[in-house]
């Protein structure tokens, strides 16, 4: 019965089961930005581009067989790549000014070790 409670510990730390929330949320917001890029951003610029679908560019390398380098489906990956990156990036940062503000609101409630000896000090002349 050790190895699986010991299991089972492991399994229920908190670190664990936010680390599995955030990557299902980044699975799902994965597919959002791919849909967002594929669907939303690139048919605009593949029409002032003169009617180019970025999925369809490549160079044939060799003709038979058919070999193709497929460089505008890199494209499309990579603008999906920077988008989550960016939103990952902003999400990060709010998580981090969130907690400095918490901590500063911390620092400002409690009273510094001077002020708390100063108060004894005033308690025990009275």
């Amino acid at each position: 019965m050790g190895m699986i409670s010991e299991f089972k510990e492991f399994a229920m730390k908190g670190n664990l089961i936010d680390m599995a929330v955030g990557i299902i949320i980044g699975g799902a917001v994965g597919k959002m930005v791919s849909s967002l890029v594929n669907d939303v951003i690139m048919p605009p610029i593949g029409v002032l581009m003169g009617g180019v679908d970025f999925s369809d560019l490549g160079v044939v390398i060799q003709k038979s067989p058919e070999v193709i380098l497929k460089y505008g489906a890199f494209v499309q990956t990579l603008i999906d790549f920077l988008i989550v990156a960016f939103v990952i990036f902003m999400i990060i940062k709010m998580i981090n000014k969130a907690k400095r503000n918490q901590e500063e609101e911390k620092e400002e409630a409690a009273p510094s070790s001077e002020e708390l000896l100063t108060e004894i000090r005033d308690l025990l002349k009275k």
